[in-house]
């Protein structure tokens, strides 16, 4: 599959299952591959998967951020997210710290969190507050909720600024259905649950097993590296 717009950005995310968005150690296995050199982005009106992210965002189903290799950006469906969960919060190192549970309180209060507004909070700088949500998103306590445009100068031109709004996964997949979240996206679906049905090990299985579905050579090594 090629990626050539935004409609089949999404199909190849649905397709997988879940999918790193950069190339990485596993070869063919991300969109940046997926993606002929000229959509990924020319500088031009071509601002290809980096701004189709915000339609796979916004279809409803799909979870988008820092949660693969140790906080690189990925894809996943609802249902593989759900068992990355499900694996993820199984594990100590997953507990928040008490500066990441200032930011999770935050959350819980507004619903929702741009990235100066965890620099306001904890009073640091663009780089520790990066830092901090990567580290809660690789613990799939945060996700991306929302990613909007930015148009600026006086003729209100967009060259791919954007601002980036981040939620509890709670709030994006299974508030969302009534509202009460501000992520109305998938409000047209039907209920949805982030439990799991599977043990944490059981879900770490099921997670490998769609890695090699995309990546048949993929070892045991970098999977348990990919999937942390």
């Amino acid at each position: 599959m090629k990626i050539t717009s935004a409609e089949a950005m999404l199909s190849a995310i649905q397709e997988a299952g879940l999918i790193p968005f950069f190339s990485n150690k596993i070869p063919g296995y991300s969109i940046e591959e997926l993606t002929p050199a000229e959509f990924w982005f020319d500088g031009g009106d071509s601002l290809g998967p980096w701004d189709w992210k915000i339609d796979c965002v916004q279809s409803g189903d799909i979870a988008y951020g820092k949660f693969v290799w140790g906080g690189k950006a990925a894809f996943a469906t609802f249902e593989v997210y759900r068992e990355l969960v499900n694996w993820r919060r199984s594990r100590k190192a997953c507990i928040p710290s008490a500066e990441e549970q200032k930011v999770l309180d935050l959350m819980a209060e507004r619903g929702s969190v741009e990235m100066r507004d965890i620099r306001h909070l904890l009073g640091i700088k663009k780089s520790a507050a990066d830092a901090l949500m990567a580290r809660l998103q690789m613990k799939t306590l945060a996700v991306t909720g929302d990613i909007t445009r930015v148009y600026r100068g006086q003729d209100l031109h967009y060259v791919g600024w954007q601002v980036s709004t981040f939620c509890p996964p709670e709030s994006l997949f299974e508030d969302s259905r009534s509202g009460s979240s501000g992520f109305p996206f998938a409000a047209f679906m039907e209920e949805r649950s982030l439990r799991s049905s599977l043990t944490p090990e059981e879900s770490y299985r099921f997670l490998s097993e769609v890695i090699r579905k995309n990546a048949p050579d993929a070892t045991d090594a970098l999977i348990a590296k990919m999937l942390g």
